[in-house]
């Protein structure tokens, strides 16, 4: 009786394994032992691809594989398994999915509008996100990209309106067309060093609050961060050498931008609808700029232009707003800098109503710079100062802009 178990194992485990694979079909690829699965034929729930189909090892899901199969819940993809396919996942009502570390490209469409999905790891060893690859996931809260990814084609996690979690890891070169376009609870994320373009159009109508555009970046899109409500600071990298046509269009909520010393030239639109904008800094001489770069329909209060000593092409109009120049200095050599009463101060002397920024620091090895006020030079003077600090033995001041 105890021989028989092996063999009454082994006849529940085939069958086991023809159930699986009857609930695909299936194509033999050109290399005669590879296969591609083409369709879902499942009644839906947890689903595991196998990793064998008739002796074929599964390396591809085809083409509307699970398409429009809203009964799905969850799919595991097994190893060995290199291409996920256009449409494979297309409305399907997946909550979550396992990628395999063995694809390495996500098709276009692969996972549009799957309503339940809540969150995506892509693994490392994909190189390239298809458009639309993940558009449209309305409960979609956070997704890790990989390093490898060379390509993040247009549209690839745009709309969906969850996604507040976005992990770009360093190697990816470039933030695609749309990419995360109307993410609008897309709040603030990290740029790695290696992405050196932000495509048109990459942030539009998202959540951003905070944006730090790291020094690889040479190029911004047209319209990178249009409807952007609630962005209220950026920094650009100082390689930066245009900003595009209404990369800015629309920010009602920026009031500060500063502007790098390479920048030439400023596109059309690019501040037309930042209602709140006070001021920008600009760094360097004055740009070319397009048509309409501060108003179009309603006309805000201007900002005003502010540049410093020596940068060439200013006048006291740019554009149609007020130029400014910005030249505060501390004096070090007139009665008033020392400690009175306790209190170290100076004398701080420019043009007249420029604002400005007091910071110290006490190390200038590891600056940690601390603000310590905000004021504007009324009539062209201001005394500041503050208790000695008497825990510190060297403390330095420098002055920026609000």
């Amino acid at each position: 009786m105890q021989k028989t178990w092996p063999r009454i194992f082994g006849l529940l485990f085939l069958a086991a394994s023809a159930d699986v694979q009857a609930q695909f079909n299936y194509t033999t690829n050109a290399d005669g032992i590879t296969a591609t699965i083409t369709r879902y034929t499942g009644t839906g729930g947890a689903v595991t691809v196998p990793a064998i189909t008739n002796g074929l090892t599964v390396t591809v899901i085809g083409q509307s594989a699970f398409g429009n199969e809203s009964g799905v819940t969850s799919v595991a993809i097994p190893d060995g398994v290199t291409s996920i396919g256009n449409y494979a996942f297309h409305t399907c009502g997946l909550t979550n999915v396992t990628i395999p570390g063995s694809v390495t490209s996500i098709g276009d469409n692969a996972f549009y509008i799957c309503p339940r999905l809540t969150s995506v790891t892509i693994p490392a060893g994909v190189a390239s996100i298809g458009n639309y690859a993940f558009s449209d996931c309305e409960q979609l809260a956070s997704v890790t990209i990989p390093g490898t990814v060379t390509n993040m084609a247009t549209y690839a996690f745009s709309s969906c309106p969850k996604l507040n979690s976005v992990i770009i890891s360093n190697g990816v070169p470039a933030i695609g067309n749309y990419a995360f376009n109307q993410c609008t609870r897309l709040a603030s994320l990290i740029i790695p060093d290696s992405v050196t373009n932000i495509d048109a159009f990459a942030f539009a109508g998202s959540g951003l609050s905070n944006l730090l555009i790291p020094k690889s970046v040479a190029s911004i899109g047209a319209d990178a961060l249009t409807g952007c409500s609630k962005l209220t600071n950026v920094t650009m990298p100082s390689g930066l050498t245009e900003i595009a046509d209404c990369v800015f269009l629309g920010c009602p909520s920026l009031i500060s931008v500063t502007i790098p010393a390479g920048v030439t030239n400023l596109g059309d639109g690019v501040f037309q609808g930042c209602t709140k904008l006070a001021s920008l800094y600009f760094k360097g001489n004055a740009p070319s700029f397009g048509v309409d770069v501060f108003f179009g329909g309603d006309s805000p209060s201007p900002p005003t232009a502010y540049y410093l000593p020596g940068a060439d092409g200013w006048s006291s109009l740019f554009d149609v707003i007020p130029a400014v120049l910005w030249n505060p200095v501390i004096q070090t050599t007139d009665g008033s800098y020392g400690v009175r009463n306790n209190q170290f101060g100076f004398n701080i002397t420019g043009t007249s109503n420029i604002p400005i920024a007091v910071e110290a620091c006490t190390d200038l090895a590891n600056p940690v710079w601390t603000p310590l006020q905000s004021l504007t030079l009324t009539n062209g003077s201001w005394y500041f100062s503050e208790p000695v600090q008497a825990n510190s033995a060297t403390r330095y001041y420098r002055i920026g802009s609000p």
